[in-house]
């Protein structure tokens, strides 16, 4: 007995070194495949300002597929016809973030700093897309209660987060 557990174990460790040398390397460490990007179709982008701060939209996404997918780390927020995009804080390199089937992501963004700002650019309503690779879904300002118009000025996104209220917190607002 002594004789084939001391041969079993050594077949059995390059069996599985063969597996692991074999299987693609997103696999090789976990076993299972990384989730793919989201469909567009398979998501719904919602946005509404915060209640008391016209300058701070609050933002989700919710996943309808069977399966986990990703998006991007930092929701893509455009503002009309204004060029350039909400950057994230805090800031960071691209990566990519978890939805769980049916799970949800939040993400808060800031307009504006100080409504008062004489540099203040106004326009009619922001795009929020989950990945830069999405087109997303416009909102009116009107429809996120902003007023007649979105007051923009160096405007900044958080990260996405799994709740709103840890999306208030890294905006700052609680």
């Amino acid at each position: 007995m002594r004789i084939r557990a001391a041969i079993a174990a050594p077949a059995a460790s390059a069996a599985t070194a063969v597996l692991l040398v074999t299987a693609p390397q997103s696999q090789a460490a976990t076993g299972h495949a990384q989730p793919v990007r989201c469909a567009e179709k398979s998501l719904t982008v919602r946005a509404r300002a915060a209640a008391g701060d016209p300058t701070v939209v609050r933002v989700s996404v919710t996943h309808h597929g069977l399966r986990a997918c990703v998006v991007d780390r930092v929701p893509t927020v455009t503002f009309g016809e204004l060029d350039g995009a909400a950057l994230p804080t805090p800031r960071g390199g691209t990566g990519r973030y978890r939805l769980a089937a049916g799970g949800t992501a939040y993400a808060d963004v800031r307009t504006i700093g100080d409504p008062a700002d004489p540099e203040a650019r106004r326009t009619d309503g922001i795009t929020v897309a989950a990945s830069a690779a999405h087109r997303g879904r416009s909102f009116t300002a009107a429809r996120l209660g902003t007023g007649k118009q979105v007051l923009v000025w160096e405007p900044v996104t958080t990260w996405w987060q799994p709740t709103a209220a840890a999306a208030d917190r890294a905006i700052g607002l609680s």
